[in-house]
């Protein structure tokens, strides 16, 4: 689209006319460097072989192999990559399509005796071989709820 040897118009004028800034037309990308790349080759030899591992657990088995790669590298690559470790994940949050959506009750209810009000909450807890639920129950006695 833009010529830099264009007889009548500058690069500028160009830019301007399509609404380009000049620093995309000079832009030079710069490649992936061989280091990038051979660490980004070992991080997919570790993933193929244990898809479960996240970042840390790479970037751990990499330095016990002699590569020195930083957790936050690893990530930043294996997000590069798409690579994502396989693992449980909670479904606290996804309520089914066809659940209807009730509308929240006490907003602006003021309580003022006690037993009024009862409220509960789940709290999800991860642990060692997947993750755990913790029910509370409690009662509203004063204020707004």
């Amino acid at each position: 689209m833009i010529r830099r040897d264009h007889p009548d118009l500058s690069v500028s004028q160009q830019c301007e006319l399509v609404k380009l800034s000049r620093s995309a037309v000079y832009y030079m990308p710069a490649g992936i460097s061989a280091i990038t790349l051979e660490l980004m080759k070992a991080i997919d030899r570790v993933f193929t072989k244990y898809p479960f591992f996240g970042s840390r657990q790479i970037a751990a088995y990499l330095r016990r192999e002699g590569v020195i790669a930083g957790r936050h590298r690893v990530r930043r690559l294996m997000a590069k990559m798409g690579l994502e470790a396989i693992c449980k994940q909670p479904r606290t949050s996804r309520p089914h399509p066809q659940h209807k959506v009730y509308p929240y009750l006490l907003r602006g209810m003021t309580i003022n005796r006690p037993n009024q009000v009862w409220c509960s909450d789940i709290t999800f807890i991860p642990v060692k071989h997947g993750f755990l639920y913790l029910a509370q129950s409690w009662i509203g006695r004063r204020g707004k709820f």
